[in-house]
């Protein structure tokens, strides 16, 4: 074959407009491009006998390799999760975090801007909360914030999204009754810091962003929909180890399919001076409060007010 498996599946890369692959899709295509060749490599496996097991086989090999194609061409790009999804772009981290952010307009090198924004993520986020942890979310709005402290003040104060999860909420009814007069500890507190892209470049500002707006909840979580490249991931791990925060990767294509990279750590009590604080600065985070409050006093939560806005 006149090119090898890596020049194969850069050109596939290259080729595309900003096309996130997974390996075996990669096989799909490189067996579609070159069939004799691979038919050949069919041929001359003899533990190879379908279509599908040579794909797979291709898959394996593009997964074994990657690590070393990378050091030789950084343009060759992953994201973290399962399963893993290969882009090629040729612009530095900074720069895939700027554009993806609307800070830069017109790239000059091809990277298309994602047709989605942060804004988008929320309610896909609230879905998954509600699937997977059983937690009501509210967004909380910077522009509802006092915003005395200046144009970026409140951007290591408050979190994108809080949540609600109420102990036993399923569970029958006069269960929660003896639950509510014998237990004090009838919900938890949730925090989510929202991002597009955490990469390299931006992944510690996005962690310790998320513990500072996260510091008074019982549950914190850095969420987002792209994490780039396996340093990034150990990086988290690494951080979370020590911070207690939670990675979430959110599929925008099937929010259901949503992972929880790395659990959160739980905080067994309440930060009442800073929730105080958050919810004198903000409208949204007090009417979040108010209504976290009147679950308290009724046992009762209504749907209608954890709609994200």
């Amino acid at each position: 074959m006149a090119l090898t498996l890596k020049d194969v599946v850069l050109s596939l890369l290259q080729s595309g407009d900003d096309t996130r692959l997974t390996a075996f899709q990669l096989a799909t295509l490189a067996v579609e491009k070159h069939p004799d060749a691979y038919e050949q490599k069919k041929q001359n496996s003899p533990r190879i006998s379908t279509d599908v097991e040579l794909r797979q086989q291709i898959a394996a090999e593009i997964g074994s390799r990657r690590p070393a194609w990378q050091r030789k061409h950084p343009e060759l790009k992953i994201t973290e999760g399962r399963p893993r999804r290969y882009y090629y772009s040729a612009q530095s981290a900074s720069e895939q975090v700027e554009v993806v952010e609307g800070r830069v307009t017109t790239a000059p090198i091809r990277h298309a801007p994602p047709k989605q924004s942060e804004y988008d993520l929320y309610p896909m986020l609230a879905d998954y909360n509600q699937s997977e942890y059983g937690v009501h979310s509210k967004r909380i709005d910077e522009k509802r914030s006092s915003n005395t402290r200046g144009p970026k003040g409140n951007k290591w104060l408050h979190p994108d999204v809080v949540g609600l999860q109420v102990i036993g909420e399923d569970w029958d009814r006069e269960v929660q009754e003896c639950v509510a007069k014998n237990f004090d500890k009838r919900t938890k507190l949730w925090a989510f810091e929202v991002k597009l892209l955490v990469n390299s470049s931006n992944v510690r500002e996005c962690f310790f962003q998320t513990v500072s707006n996260s510091s008074w909840a019982n549950f914190g979580y850095l969420v987002a929909a792209e994490i780039e490249g396996d340093k990034t991931l150990k990086e988290l791990r690494m951080l979370a180890a020590a911070h207690g925060i939670g990675v979430i990767q959110l599929d925008t294509e099937n929010p259901a399919e949503s992972q929880e990279l790395i659990p959160a750590k739980e905080r067994e009590t309440i930060g009442w001076e800073m929730v105080n604080r958050l919810a004198t600065e903000n409208k949204d985070f007090m009417e979040y409060i108010t209504l976290v409050k009147h679950f308290y006093q009724t046992g009762v939560l209504k749907p209608a007010d954890w709609k994200l806005a």
